[in-house]
Order: C-alpha cells, then sequence, then structure tokens
C-alpha cells in the first residue's frame, strides 16, 4: 500500500490550518490541510512498517498516522493540538470523532514547556533576522505573537482556542511591518511572562490522560485486525 492510499483511502480526520483556520488569511494566504490517517493493523505486522506520516498527494497537505499523531500531541506539540482545535473541518469519520471527543485528554500543564520551547526556537531565528538584514520576516513575527497568545490563554482557561477573533487586526499589522520590532520583542516578553504567571494557577492537570488515548489507540488497532480476518 502507499502512502498515497493510505491517505486516500484511510484519513479519518483532516482539516484546514494555518492562517486560514487562526483567522489571519489574506487574498494571498495558503490553504494548508492537516490530516490522521489509521494504516490498517495488518501493516505492522511486516518487517516494512507503514510511514508515520505522509507529505502530499496534494500540494500543502500533510498527514500522521493515528499512533505518530496521539505520540506528539500527549506530548502537547504545538502543530498537533492546534491541528485537533481547527475550526474547519473537511473530512471526519466515527474514528475521528473520538479522536476529536479526546481533545481534553491531550491538554495538560505540559503545554507550557512545549509551547516555550518552539516559541523560543522561533525567536532565535528572528533575532537573526534582524541581526542580518536589519528586520524579521514578519509573517513568521506574527504567527509567533498568535502561538504565544493561544498559550497563555490555553493555561488561563484550560481551552485551547485557535482563532485570533479581536486580536486580527493588530497581528495583520505586525505581518505588514508596521509595528518597530522592539514593540514586537515587548509584546514577547510580555507574553512570555504571562504564560509562566498561569503555570501557577491553570486549571490543567499536571498530565495527561494517556490511559484514555492508549485505550482509545487500543481499540481502533484491535478493531482494524478484526475487520482484516473477518
Amino acid at each position: 500500500m502507499t502512502p498515497e492510499q493510505l491517505v486516500h483511502g484511510h484519513t479519518v480526520y483532516s482539516c484546514v490550518m494555518g492562517s486560514r483556520a487562526f483567522g489571519l488569511a489574506t487574498s494571498t494566504s495558503d490553504t494548508d490541510r492537516r490530516g490522521v490517517y489509521v494504516a490498517p493493523t495488518p501493516l505492522f505486522w511486516r518487517f516494512d512498517k507503514p510511514p508515520a506520516h505522509v507529505e502530499g498527494p496534494a500540494q500543502e497537505q500533510f498527514s500522521w498516522e493515528l499512533e505518530r499523531f496521539c505520540e506528539l500531541a500527549l506530548r502537547a506539540n504545538p502543530n498537533i493540538l492546534e491541528c485537533l482545535h481547527s475550526p474547519l473541518v473537511e473530512q471526519l469519520d466515527d474514528t475521528g470523532r473520538e479522536l476529536l471527543s479526546l481533545r481534553e485528554a491531550f491538554l495538560s500543564r505540559r503545554a507550557h514547556t512545549a509551547f516555550t520551547a518552539y516559541a523560543m526556537s522561533q525567536r532565535k531565528k528572528l533575532e537573526a533576522d534582524v541581526r542580518q538584514h536589519g528586520a524579521p520576516r514578519w509573517k513568521h513575527a506574527m504567527h509567533l505573537l498568535r502561538l504565544m497568545t493561544s498559550c497563555r490563554d490555553l493555561l488561563r482557561t484550560g481551552v485551547l482556542t485557535i482563532d485570533v477573533g479581536p486580536g486580527r487586526d493588530r497581528l495583520l499589522a505586525v505581518r505588514r511591518g508596521e509595528v518597530p520590532w522592539p514593540q514586537v520583542e515587548s509584546w514577547m516578553a510580555r507574553l512570555h511572562e504571562e504564560s509562566t504567571r498561569e503555570t501557577t494557577r491553570t486549571p490543567l492537570p499536571p498530565d495527561p490522560d494517556e490511559a484514555r488515548v492508549a485505550d482509545f489507540l487500543f481499540r481502533v488497532r484491535r478493531d482494524s485486525a478484526l475487520r482484516a480476518h473477518a
């Protein structure tokens, strides 16, 4: 079974991500699609295992195999958690619905560490751009501010919301380069401080509900095996 066949025939959940999901789309924005597929269980009984992810087959399309997706979500990977919360769902079956019903099981205080580590790596890239070119890549700066805001609000409320809502205009001003870099730096520093402060009072549990996720994955694998030998 080819990677393309896995995506076409075994996707349980797919959505639109990127600027369109964040409420930051402009007339030039791409349509980024992300998905989750379930490789048939018998494929794992071979020496040559099915791929953990597939890029394509369409442009701007990327999919994960269910187990890999769950592993990353349990680690609070920002891109994976946001994928689970996209408001723009394009494909969904019963397995996908159960996956979405587990959204809260994946959320925990680990989000602070994961989101902050990702934000720091992205900020270093922006600072390198400023040193080398005199200005950051403004689109990347906008998305970093969006991510840091999302992290703070997740810790504050226990709910992950990826649409920027009323923050759209201010963030798009950053994208257009209308906000001086020192102000953007100050904004980032404030968001970091606020997120750190929220960790002392967040409603999120210390750890995700790994047992609940593991039970879900076991049942999906078992049902797939039973169907293959029916």
